[in-house]
């Protein structure tokens, strides 16, 4: 296999170094995508194998490599700073990572990215992990996020949203980027199967310190077998390194094709079976998962009836208290009417029984002038 990429590269190189270079660096690019996505798988199931003897938490090594490699794909040709930043920092002007119209004054991380593109998602956790008192830098923030986002059982949500803003996406990342690639889409669906881990970190503890680069260990999956899709890939280039090599190439230069012998076939069918195994595995956590979501839509459902229950009777009661309500004022105004009548006939008998008690001022007048003369009458005879 070596030396026929060797052949294909020297016949590129008859063709022009500028393209072989050009189809070399590609090349390199796509293959450095291609391990971060596979490694990312084997993390996962390694977290999900062992989730079933151990809690994980910040000690855990699984955790930490699966930490690694996350924020090496969510870096993966981040854009960096403006060149405007960079003449700051050359004249050793303090740096304040903000925004301003010189261009973005510090070195950017994946957080810068996250927290733009997953505002969106409900009850997000972006303006808790920024008002943390404890964490400071860029990257502390994003190491952060995803320890809250996996606790949350939301990492493949804010995963999903982010790459869906295609728009803030391409203004973050340069071409070539993983997050910009076909590889983006298995990302999301991968990382869905930490949903199913109880997950415990500590938000002060030295995992989130952003001095240090995030450093992958590779030695824990060096015992997992190629995998059948790797396989077919290779298979794939040697027909095609076989087969092109230059436009000068003739029949002669084909080699040998490529035999798999009974070890081969038996090794082949032992990674299919894996496969089949992780993918019953799959199934059936997504059942499970669409078991719990309709056990939750139901009772939503049924507290959704309840309280329109409560809401027609509350409805009910309320009428039935403003009928009464209503009776009762419109009987005390009947009361009062009632009530100004008699006083006003109590009234009018009143005045009548003192007119008829008491003489009229007139006849007490007349009987003044009878007793004035004769008291004169009796004094003259005297």
């Amino acid at each position: 296999m070596a030396s026929r990429s060797l052949g294909g590269l020297s016949g590129s190189r008859c063709g022009g170094g500028g393209g072989g270079k050009k189809s070399l660096s590609a090349r390199n690019a796509a293959v450095e995508r291609r391990n971060l996505i596979t490694v990312c798988r084997f993390s996962v199931k390694t977290l999900i194998d062992r989730s079933c003897f151990e809690t994980i938490d910040d000690s855990s090594p699984e955790f930490n490599n699966f930490a690694a490699i996350l924020e090496q794909i969510l870096s993966h040709r981040l854009k960096e700073i403006s060149q405007s930043c960079r003449w700051l920092a050359h004249l050793q002007i303090p740096l304040q990572g903000q925004v301003t119209w010189f261009g973005y004054e510090s070195p950017r991380s994946f957080w810068d990215y996250i927290r733009v593109a997953c505002r969106k998602v409900s009850q997000n956790c972006i303006c808790s992990i920024e008002n943390m008192e404890n964490v400071s830098s860029s990257r502390a923030k994003g190491r952060a996020w995803i320890r809250v986002a996996l606790m949350e059982k939301h990492l493949s949500e804010y995963i999903s949203t982010a790459l869906r803003d295609f728009k803030t996406t391409r203004r973050f990342y340069d071409d070539g980027a993983i997050v910009l690639g076909e590889e983006a889409n298995m990302l999301a669906g991968m990382l869905l199967g930490l949903n199913a881990i109880d997950f415990s970190f500590c938000l002060k503890g030295e995992g989130l310190d952003g001095n240090f680069p995030a450093v992958i260990d590779y030695t824990p999956y060096l015992k997992f077998t190629q995998s059948s899709d790797s396989i077919s890939s290779d298979e794939e280039e040697l027909r095609t390194l076989g087969s092109s090599g230059s436009e000068s190439s003739t029949p002669e230069n084909v080699g040998p094709p490529f035999i798999m012998d009974e070890n081969s076939w038996f090794n082949k069918c032992k990674r299919v079976k894996q496969k089949y195994q992780l993918t019953l595995e799959q199934k059936g956590y997504l059942e499970e998962l669409l078991r719990l979501r309709e056990n939750q839509l139901s009772e939503s459902v049924s507290q959704n009836k309840i309280l329109l229950q409560r809401i027609e009777d509350s409805d009910l009661a309320h009428k039935l208290e403003k009928e009464q309500l209503e009776y009762i004022i419109v009987e005390l105004q009947d009361q009062l009417t009632v009530l100004k009548n008699n006083d006003l006939r109590s009234r009018q008998e009143l005045t009548a029984h003192l007119t008829n008690q008491w003489p009229s001022p007139g006849a007490l007048d007349v009987n003044a002038v009878a007793l004035d003369t004769l008291l004169y009458r009796k004094h003259n005879k005297q």
